[in-house]
């Protein structure tokens, strides 16, 4: 460490503290621009009805699915659910103008490649036979080909055809190389392209001097096409927010008062590091709201979720640090000594840890879709920004803070070495059966759930979907006056615990969804209704509706889990060198999830669009904390003499980094926990589960992951010391000849 003037230290103080002031009034200022979800914004609701009057299930699926991909162009938010037998809904956050996104969405109408024959002034005369049609269609982009100054100079659409497409689409063309093929859209010529060759690979480019306009508009006809099936417009309302602006001041004040609790405790902990922490943190909260705009992420309660969990990793990053530099201190080094030894042996824990998360966060987005992407953008965005603030802007902070005075061991605490560690692998036979009982209550309880109810869990609206009813008050209410009066009325009389309310704008009308009603549910409810508010029963519409979580998008969550997982086991494997290491940390991640299922199920915890971020969480919340004890363990490996009780090691390992693992988990679930108190009911009902997962988080990372490791490791030791002692032997006999 290069030693600095006292003076110069002073100015990179003043310098970062501006900069972290400058970044939280930036962050705050921006906080208005940022694009809310639907349950704390509102947006646009659309409902398209298919042509059809009894449309397959199959093909209402594929159109749902293929509507809910497109979308996501407007937001990772935006959700697609079926309404009755032939409707779909389209939800889409953050947008007011229901004008602008019909006319930018379109009218999804029929679509076919086909031949064509000419009249004697050489214009279309008549349609041929159809080559393909539009559900044989898999996509439609725009490219670009750039010119000698760098800038596009022309544009061409490409399409990509499914299987069955791609085989008549080489016949067409091979038998009309030279003719023209139309694309007729809603019985209209839309574009008639030149077949120059055969084209049998089931890709084609469309090329013709498009402007970018001409070239994106015929690519969206064409997407807008591939539906399954032909739909109209029926209705689109400007609908408010689920939660209501009460949710979102509630959510600010928790997230407030949880930060200054963990700068509170970091400063009561780490004293001058903590200040140093402190201030990093304060840059982060900043500049995560500074980019949350600036990468137009929309922000709901799963994306929340992602910010917590890399607000607790942040918090991490420094406690691992931190917890290095007192190791450092309590062997007797000095502050210099100990501040550059700490960083530098924190870094693999940091990186590796950070990255494993990071690795998932990518998959998860590029494999998922809805609130999941959501999840997943604000989870990398944090994950990036903690490295970055806890590897830079505290290093250079303790720096400063150490030449400007603050060089004395008691001003950043001291940990003794540990004399004599806990005997945790000697104990995993206890708390691994205490983890397998919890595990099969789990499993018992979703078998008596099935026969009670048919369902393992208690599914909620958006997955099981339920009854939409429109509902025309004698005013224009508010949501706050919504939701502290009249869902009260819904839940009593519906028995539906978290039923979504929201309001069309600019009318007196009240969209509440709730779980599925029977005609004497829905009469009930109505009654109810006019009792306490005085409406015309009359007036009341109500529809079945689907979940807005297809099975899709869970089929989609549950790949990029999978997928995510194997990158992730391939990366502690790579990285430590150890197949046993890779399996044990999928192991806690297996087992911190199973145990949160089996409060879901004994507890009949509603499954809602938030459980999946939950679980993505706790999965990412999980794997960071098992990676911190086997950095641990890996580095003690490396230093301990040939023969050493690697029981002991684990041991050591373990109770060396618990602090850590106590310490994170606390302030994590700090800011949950203020969440739960200072949150509306749909927050609680999101924030509960995080808690549990996080204090299993912390238990399989001290109780199971090490142990699990020694006991797999156990046998690999063994085979490579009987070679040992094969060879020796081997070797002896020979000597011996």
């Amino acid at each position: 460490m290069k030693e600095q003037s006292k003076g110069r230290s002073i100015v990179y103080l003043i310098v970062l503290v501006v900069l972290t002031v400058l970044s939280l009034y930036g962050g705050i200022k921006n906080m208005n621009n940022i694009k809310l979800g639907l349950d704390l914004n509102g947006g646009v609701s659309i409902t398209y009805q298919a042509a059809e009057d009894n449309p397959s299930a199959v093909d209402m699926a594929d159109t749902i699915y293929k509507i809910q991909k497109r979308v996501e162009g407007y937001s990772t938010e935006s959700s697609v659910y079926q309404e009755g037998s032939n409707r779909i809904n389209v939800d889409i956050p953050g947008v007011s103008d229901a004008n602008q996104i019909l006319q930018e969405l379109g009218k999804p109408g029929s679509l076919i490649f086909a031949t064509f024959n000419y009249d004697a002034d050489g214009n279309i005369s008549d349609i041929g036979d159809t080559v393909v049609e539009g559900s044989e269609i898999q996509s439609a982009g725009v490219a670009e080909h750039k010119g000698t100054n760098g800038a596009a100079d022309s544009y061409e659409v490409g399409v990509t055809f499914t299987a069955e497409g791609t085989k008549k689409f080489a016949d067409a063309t091979t038998a009309n190389v030279g003719k023209q093929i139309a694309i007729i859209y809603d019985n209209e010529v839309v574009s008639a392209p030149v077949v120059n060759e055969p084209i049998t690979g089931g890709q084609c480019s469309i090329t013709g001097n498009f402007t970018q306009d001409e070239a994106y508009n015929l690519a969206q006809t064409i997407r807008l096409g591939a539906l399954k099936l032909e739909l109209t417009e029926l209705r689109s309302n400007v609908v408010g927010a689920r939660l209501g602006q009460q949710a979102i001041e509630l959510s600010l004040k928790a997230g407030l008062i949880g930060f200054i609790c963990v700068v509170v405790l970091m400063l009561v902990v780490y004293r001058v590091a903590g200040l140093a922490a402190s201030v990093a943190l304060s840059m982060y909260v900043g500049l995560i709201l500074i980019l949350l705009d600036a990468f137009e992420i929309t922000l709901t309660l799963p994306g929340i979720a992602g910010i917590i969990l890399s607000v607790g990793m942040a918090v991490d990053a420094n406690v691992i640090i931190f917890t290095s530099i007192k190791e450092e201190l309590g062997l007797k080094k000095s502050v210099d000594e100990a501040i550059h030894s700490g960083f530098n042996k924190a870094l693999s824990a940091i990186v590796d840890g950070n990255v494993t998360t990071l690795i998932a966060a990518v998959v998860i987005y590029l494999k998922g879709s809805g609130t999941v992407k959501g999840f997943a953008q604000t989870l990398a965005l944090g994950i990036i920004l903690s490295m970055v603030t806890a590897l830079f802007v505290t290093r250079f902070m303790i720096n400063a803070l150490y030449w400007i005075g603050c060089d004395k061991p008691s001003m950043f605490g001291i940990k003794k070495p540990v004399e004599k560690p806990f005997n945790f692998t000697g104990k995993f036979k206890l708390f691994g059966a205490v983890s397998i009982a919890v595990i099969l209550l789990g499993f018992a309880f979703m078998g008596i759930n099935k026969g009670n109810t048919g369902d393992i869990l208690n599914y909620g609206l958006d997955f099981k979907g339920g009854t939409s009813c429109n509902v025309t008050f004698n005013e224009d209410l508010s949501l706050d006056y919504i939701s502290e009066n009249v869902v009260p009325v819904v839940t009593e009389s519906t028995g539906d615990m978290s039923p979504q309310v929201s309001k069309v704008a600019g009318t007196n009308e009240v969209l509440i969804r709730t779980l599925s009603l029977d005609a004497a549910g829905r009469e009930a409810l109505y009654d109810a209704l006019a009792e306490k508010f005085g409406i015309d029963k009359e007036l009341i519409t109500a529809e079945n509706i689907s979940g807005s979580v297809s099975t899709e998008m869970k089929r989609d969550a549950i790949v990029a889990v999978v997928i995510a997982t194997i990158l992730m086991l391939l990366y502690i494997w790579f990285r430590f060198k150890n197949i046993n290491f890779a399996s044990s940390a999928v192991a806690a991640l297996i087992h911190d999830v199973l145990v949160v299922l089996t409060f879901y199920s004994v507890l009949r915890w509603s499954v809602s669009s938030t459980f999946i971020a939950c679980i993505l969480t706790i999965v990412g919340y999980s794997i960071n904390a098992t990676i911190v004890i086997f950095d641990r363990i890996r580095r003690n490996l490396k230093t301990a003499p040939y023969g050493a009780d690697v029981a002991g090691i684990v041991n050591l390992s373990i109770h060396e980094t618990v602090s850590r693992t106590v310490f994170t988990s606390l302030t994590t679930f700090i800011m949950v926990f203020c969440l739960f108190v200072f949150g509306t009911s749909s927050i609680r009902e999101f924030a509960l589960p995080l808690m549990v997962g996080i204090i299993c988080g912390g238990y399989s990372s001290v109780f199971i992951t090490g142990p699990l490791w020694n006991l797999l490791d156990s046998r690999r030791r063994a085979a490579a010391a009987a070679r040992k002692a094969e060879e020796l032997a081997s070797k002896k006999k020979k000597k011996q000849s």
